[in-house]
């Protein structure tokens, strides 16, 4: 393909921060966001989590009527959008409302809404369930009320692939631009699924970390790692043609080159233990995007903390990757983000490559010794000083390209790789083995 897309801007809150640069900060900083007890999970056996700051100034986005109508999910992914919009210098006014497309992933949707109107139903009859109920809940609606707040009135769809939804709305997006359907798109994910029931559904599958100290809970790659932390947040990123982007003027961030999607067909909540999916997804993002591994400079890895799934993951980044490229894994500070994971992974991996600077991944030490990985940890690394983010030092040679591969549950598998000869560059990644 001759035509390229770039990301023009992005957007995200996190249990990090509330915006991008406070997340940026907290990320190289290196320390982990679970603490308990979290009210809402009392009594549970896993009673911590990653949540949002509680200032997250949400009413920068909207308010009034039209904040009473949304759901939290819907507001988190409203605000994030809105500054990434803010971040890509678009005036959507002077802008053709047809030919803007949103895109944003969501792999579960606003639960907490469903039960406590389920208990309403139960305990006061149906005259008092919300007639707001189905436009609030719907997993689609962050992508919905996006469209109707910027008056986009392209495609407009939710993607709901597990862990891997972030993820697979940006390779959505950028399929819609390169088959000329929008001339902007923004995409991402969000997740805001700390409820006592999904909390406990995770817990019963053998997938959280039930550890009595919650800020070493969340420990990629590390030797000892048992479980993944719950999270919430959004990331959203505008995607334009390289081409209408410099028509205008627009800071490039990265080039979104190429993406790759596959299928393990293997177990309904298990990987294959090679992690054959997705290494196949990865070699499918390079070749679409005229990468080789070796052009692989950095790995923002999807490591959410399991026994199994890191295993998996390790060894196929050793493997496509043997020339051991910085890898790190943001879930040791910010948790699982579930379907906004992805999205907020690859808006980390644009500031990681636009900044030269990988940061550490946190509760890494010591990490598993079979794997053959240079990870980047909080308080050593190979080559960078303890304590403080690695420089990437090759990112801006045209012909290195940094990788994200960013991995989900249960079946399907995506990755979108980006270049750019000279300027930063980074890839995508989503997969959906599963998440213990």
């Amino acid at each position: 393909m001759t035509e390229t897309v770039a990301v023009t801007g992005l957007g995200m809150i996190t249990p990090a921060g509330d915006g991008a640069e406070a997340t940026w900060e907290r990320m190289c900083r290196g320390g982990a966001t679970a603490a308990t007890p979290d009210p809402a999970l009392a009594g549970l056996e896993v009673d911590f989590s990653c949540r949002l700051p509680a200032d997250t100034a949400f009413d920068r986005a909207v308010s009034g009527r039209a904040a009473w109508r949304l759901s939290p999910v819907t507001w988190a992914a409203l605000t994030a959008a809105q500054d990434a919009i803010a971040d890509a210098g678009l005036d959507l006014a002077g802008c053709d409302g047809a030919r803007v497309a949103v895109v944003i992933g969501c792999a579960i949707g606003d639960l907490t809404l469903w039960i406590d109107q389920a208990h309403r139903l139960a305990d006061k009859g149906p005259g008092l369930v919300s007639p707001t109920t189905m436009a609030r809940a719907l997993s689609n609606m962050p992508a919905g009320e996006i469209a109707l707040a910027l008056g986009a009135r392209g495609p407009s769809l939710g993607t709901s692939t597990a862990c891997a939804s972030g993820a697979s709305a940006l390779v959505v997006a950028r399929r819609l631009l390169m088959d000329g359907l929008c001339d902007i798109a923004v995409a991402g994910g969000v997740e805001r699924a700390v409820n006592p029931l999904i909390v406990t559904a995770f817990n019963q599958m053998g997938a959280l970390s039930s550890d009595a100290e919650p800020s070493r809970s969340s420990r990629p790659f590390a030797a000892d790692r048992n479980g993944f932390v719950i999270a919430e947040g959004a990331g959203v990123l505008v995607l334009e043609r390289s081409a209408d982007a410099a028509a205008r003027g627009a800071r490039v961030r990265a080039l979104l080159a190429g993406c790759g999607e596959t299928t393990d067909a293997y177990h309904s909540t298990a990987p294959r233990p090679d992690g054959a999916g997705t290494e196949a997804a990865v070699r499918l993002a390079l070749r679409e995007a005229g990468l080789t591994p070796g052009d692989i400079d950095h790995v923002n890895a999807h490591a959410t903390s399991t026994p199994v799934g890191d295993a998996a993951e390790a060894a196929m980044i050793a493997r496509v990757l043997p020339h051991a490229p910085t890898v790190t894994a943001p879930k040791g500070v910010l948790g699982h983000t579930l379907g906004a994971a992805g999205a907020i992974e690859a808006a980390l991996t644009v500031l990681t490559v636009e900044r030269g600077l990988v940061p550490p991944t946190a509760n890494a030490d010591p990490v598993a010794t079979p794997f053959d990985l240079d990870c980047v940890t909080g308080t050593a690394n190979k080559t960078a000083d303890p304590g403080r983010p690695q420089q990437l030092l090759r990112i801006r040679r045209p012909q290195r390209r940094p990788g994200d591969p960013a991995r989900g549950r249960p079946v399907k598998q995506s990755d979108a790789p980006s270049s750019a000869p000279a300027r930063p560059a980074f890839t995508t990644a989503a997969a959906c083995p599963r998440c213990p």
